[in-house]
Formats: structure tokens, sequence, C-alpha cells
């Protein structure tokens, strides 16, 4: 359905993104996952023809976009990172104005708003000024001016961020019933790994402008099959002992969490009889052991070295 092919693009000596094949069948949630600089918002961009490839192509039903743009622009939504609102005018006034861009008029405008502000749970407020809108509100009407020409595809970069749990939850909910029900395919980046594992079916890693892994949440998660991840929360952080135990051979990774450390070490390797002993040279207090399957943010740090909200 959407598909880019070898897609490439430098600025300079910079590359930004570097051979990235991607594909987007109709009636999937895709879910990008990178952390910052690995190229998401410029692959993102090349998708949406706000600029063009150095190298490749991207397809949608196998015409290229680059080539003919108007070919996809009718069909595409787009929520950008950042609200895309006039915050004097009112919701109902944000969305007829958009509705008139996307050459909605007359009845067929007015209902496609109602519908689009009913949605998103904003009917009630619709004659309210933007600029008294929480954050979440302001993103779930982003939303609604994002489907109000019915779009068969939809970018959200980051639709959650910084607002409410409780608006977070109605966004959430709210995309996976138009991914389900009405079928829509949506392509959702986040750095929250909980929303991608609740809405995506298929997920791409990408690193350093490179798509570096890709499957569903099970496959990715198989790549450290033959991992399990140890949890130590510790009364107080010791330097020492981390670096001690990061010279251990036989762990692969030490990572430093809010309470403690978390360990990726091989499955049926009896490690803790260790770990205790490095613990007490180095005066580390454990009061909890935590062991179980790595899960996805684990095979994240794995393949690229960093946490998802680094």
């Amino acid at each position: 359905m959407l598909e880019t092919i070898g897609l490439k693009k430098t600025f300079k000596r910079h590359v930004a993104v570097d051979d990235a094949n991607l594909l987007l069948k109709k009636g999937e949630s895709i879910g990008l996952l990178g952390p910052n600089g690995a190229g998401k918002s410029t692959l993102i961009s090349m998708i949406e023809t706000l600029i063009k490839p150095t190298e490749g192509d991207v397809t949608w039903n196998e015409k290229s976009i680059i080539k003919q743009p108007d070919l996809l622009r009718p069909v595409l939504g787009v929520v950008p990172q950042e609200i895309a609102l006039y915050k004097e005018l009112s919701a109902y006034e944000n969305v007829k104005f958009f509705g008139k861009i996307y050459k909605l008029t007359g009845k067929e405008l007015e209902e496609r708003a109602e519908a689009v502000l009913k949605l998103v749970g904003l009917s009630d407020r619709q004659k309210d000024l933007v600029k008294t809108f929480s954050g979440g509100m302001q993103r779930r009407l982003n939303i609604a001016v994002a489907l109000l020409h019915e779009p068969e595809v939809i970018i959200m970069d980051e639709p959650t961020v910084g607002i409410d749990p409780q608006s977070r939850n109605y966004i959430l909910e709210m995309v996976r019933d138009l991914n389900r029900e009405q079928g829509l395919t949506v392509l959702y980046t986040s750095h929250y790994m909980e929303e991608v594992e609740r809405l995506c079916d298929r997920i791409y890693i990408m690193d350093n402008g490179k798509v570096i892994a890709n499957g569903t949440k099970e496959e990715l998660i198989a790549i450290l099959s033959e991992e399990e991840s140890i949890e130590l929360v510790l009364e107080k952080p010791i330097s020492t002992f981390k670096e001690a135990l990061e010279m251990e051979p036989s762990i692969l990774r030490v990572t430093q969490e809010s309470n403690g450390l978390k360990l990726i070490v091989p499955k049926n390797n009896r490690k803790l009889t260790r770990i205790f002993q490095l613990a007490e040279q180095h005066d580390a207090s454990i009061t909890n052991v935590n062991i179980q399957i790595p899960s996805l943010e684990d095979v994240f740090l794995h393949l690229t070295g960093k946490k998802l909200r680094d």
C-alpha cells in the first residue's frame, strides 16, 4: 500500500536516512521507534512528500509519490508533533478552516466537522477558543483536523507528548478503534514503548538513519530469546558495584534504573551468587531481585544502546 524503497536523505555530509525500507499494508498499525537523531522525522517528512529523498522512492499503491505527490496527499492525514492550530479561533472555526483547505464545503463540511469533533470528545467545547483548552484537548483537536477528509492512512508523530493520563488514554483508545474497527492505516511514532505495544501490529526500529530491525512485538523480543533480565533494587546507588558488574564477561548489559540496576544475562547462567559476592565487596545493599524475560524496551536498548526516552 505505502512503501519506502532504499530511501536515503543526505544534508551536505550528514546522512539522515540511509537505505530505509518500510512497508505499510492496508489496515495495519505500524510503530516507528528510534532514539533522538535516529532519522525518524526525516523519514516521515519524505513519506509526507514534504522533502525529496536523495535516493530511493516512496510508492503509494505501487506508484511513485516522489514523482506524483498528489497521489498520496488527498488520502493522507498528518498529526504533527507540534500542535498546529489557531489558538485565537474556536475549535469549530479551526475545523472549518482546515476543512476548506481540504476543499470541503457546504453541508459536507458541516457534517464532517460535527463528526470529528464528536469523535474526539469536543462537541460540547466546539465554540470555545483553543487557547482555553488543556494540552490534551488541543492534541485531540489536532487529530480531529487530520481526520476531517476521511484519510486512508494517517501519520501520528508523538501525538501524546506532554498531556495528562486521561487524555492520553482517550487518544490511544480512539486510535485503536480507528485502526481496528474502521480499517484506518496508521504510522505511529512515540517515546512511550507501552503505546506502541498497545497499538501496533508491527514495529520498525531505526538508529543512525538505518532501519535496524522490524517485526511483531513477539518477533523482536525473540532477538533476546536466549537471555533473561535481572532487576536489582538497591538501597542506594554504588558506582563501583555497577562498574564491577560491567566487567563480568557473562553479563551482557548493565543499565542504571531509577531504583537500582537492570542486567541482561544468558539464560540458565547462575550469576546470582557472583552478583551478591560483588555487592558485598562494594558495600552495595540489594533489597530485591526480580528475574524475568526481556521486554521490548530491553531489545530496543540492546539494539541501539539507548533507552527510548533518552
